[in-house]
């Protein structure tokens, strides 16, 4: 009897421990992900007072062209958290350096093979049918989100590497400041200089960079004694294997973030599409605030398991995982029951048009379950990416959201009298068969089998710090 009590006792010890070291990671990514959506949405707010059709264009290129980068950029940097996560387990600290810089290089080149989607912005916005004047503000808006795109390149990698070895609360911190200056900012280069839209976007990019900036200088500072060996030649080497698992990691976010984006375009077909499309978009941006908290736990589920499994330690995988799921769980409840009671008068803190709000609070119940699973698959999305399976659930993504998912909302919405709710009940079907199916993944998954193959990942990209006589700067 005394031994049972002894091992609750201790379990309950190692799942509050578990805790702590989830919201470790957790807090700080839930909070610079705030910081970061509200920087956009406060440009959005600058540009708004601006001009209507500035507004739209602006609204064009972020939810389309900043989003399908973002979701490239952002996937292929996660690459960097699988292998820097495995990396810091293992205490294979000096390598880390290594794979932040070969993800600069990749997502570089990728970044600007993909620049001509941000210079020929207003032929393509024409080409899919938008107005004349929408476009052509889109296309120039384009061009100014050049440089803030670029601050991503280096940005999101940096966040991965830091997130793996437990110091992203520096993150948060800059982030915080970040929108803190983000905001005169803006009032001064739109208002005070009168620069209008130009203005705007020259405080986008600058708060942008301020942050990138200020992680350079904590990271070539010294602040990462052991991880940060300097500028190296051996972060060209072996590219090709991180290319493969940045583009499988690519495809998989991306086609995770561009889901919910595809709801817009349909409801632009819809009978009164004005009204669709703007009771879709208010839905849209409440699901956008709560899902960063879910983007916090999918990156705490990422870095924990890619700890653990460089640690070479299963059972706490699996202690992980069920704590994470737990917590996340709880919250996604919690938005649930908010979601349903609030209902209509949530629609009026974005709008005064009845129909609107209207719209909305039928929609309600969609929204509501959509944030009840955000609780459960971007943290199975995490767990992913921590073991580097990132292929696989590629796979489960595009079959479940792509050829399930949208195919059967677009059926429901358009061949029967359910129009917008219709598209979104497919679009939920296809998340709740992803979730269920990466469910059963991660549950027949054999995480001692996934220890060994975080073991032959580390020991193939492997080289001893003091075998690197091309280092060229920094070395210490």
């Amino acid at each position: 009897m005394d031994e049972e009590v002894q091992e609750k006792g201790d379990l309950k010890h190692r799942i509050w421990a578990e805790w702590e070291k989830i919201w470790m990671v957790a807090l700080p990514a839930v909070v610079s992900k705030l910081f970061a959506f509200g920087t956009l949405v406060v440009t959005q707010s600058f540009i708004g007072h601006i001009s209507e059709v500035d507004l739209a264009g602006y609204a064009l290129v972020q939810t389309l062209t900043v989003r399908f980068i973002n979701g490239i950029l952002l996937g292929m940097s996660s690459a960097t958290e699988t292998l820097c996560g495995q990396a810091f387990g293992a205490g294979q600290n000096h390598m880390m350096g290594i794979y932040l810089q070969r993800s600069w290089i990749i997502d570089l080149v990728t970044l600007t093979v993909l620049l001509p989607i941000f210079i020929f912005g207003t032929q393509i916005f024409k080409l899919v049918g938008e107005e004349e004047s929408i476009a052509k503000s889109g296309g120039y808006i384009s061009l100014w989100f050049i440089p803030f795109v670029y601050s991503y390149v280096f940005g999101l990698a940096i966040q991965m590497y830091l997130q793996a070895q437990l110091k992203n609360m520096i993150i948060a911190w800059l982030s915080a400041f970040q929108f803190a200056i983000h905001i005169p900012l803006s009032w001064f280069f739109v208002y005070k200089l009168n620069m209008g839209v130009a203005g705007a976007m020259i405080a986008l990019s600058s708060s942008s960079w301020f942050l990138v900036i200020s992680e350079f200088v904590y990271i070539f500072g010294g602040w990462c004694p052991h991880s940060w060996k300097g500028f190296t030649v051996a972060a060209f080497k072996d590219l090709l294997p991180v290319v493969k698992l940045s583009i499988s990691s690519g495809v998989m976010l991306c086609l995770e973030l561009w889901y919910y984006a595809i709801l817009v375009l349909l409801a632009g077909y819809m009978a009164d599409a004005k009204i669709a499309i703007s009771a879709f978009s208010i839905c849209l941006n409440i699901y956008a605030w709560e899902f960063m908290i879910s983007l916090g736990f999918l990156v705490a589920a990422c870095v924990r398991v890619a700890n653990e499994l460089g640690r070479g330690n299963a059972k706490a995988v699996k202690l992980s995982i069920k704590v994470l799921l737990g917590t996340s769980m709880t919250i996604g409840v919690f938005f649930f029951v908010l979601c349903l009671v609030l209902g209509k008068k949530l629609a009026y803190l974005f709008t005064d048009d009845e129909r609107v709000a209207d719209t909305i609070s039928d929609l309600s119940l969609f929204l509501s379950f959509s944030v009840l699973l955000n609780g459960i698959y971007p943290v199975l999305s995490g767990v992913a990416i921590g073991a580097g399976m990132q292929s696989v659930v590629a796979i489960v993504n595009l079959v479940c959201f792509y050829v399930i998912g949208i195919p059967l909302g677009a059926l429901l919405g358009f061949l029967t009298t359910l129009e917008v709710k219709g598209i979104w009940a497919g679009m939920i079907f296809g998340v709740l068969t992803q979730t269920v199916t990466l469910g059963y993944i991660m549950w027949r998954t054999d995480w001692d089998d996934q220890v060994k193959k975080a073991s032959e990942r580390l020991e193939r990209f492997y080289l001893h710090s003091n075998e690197n006589p091309e280092r060229i700067s920094n070395d210490s």
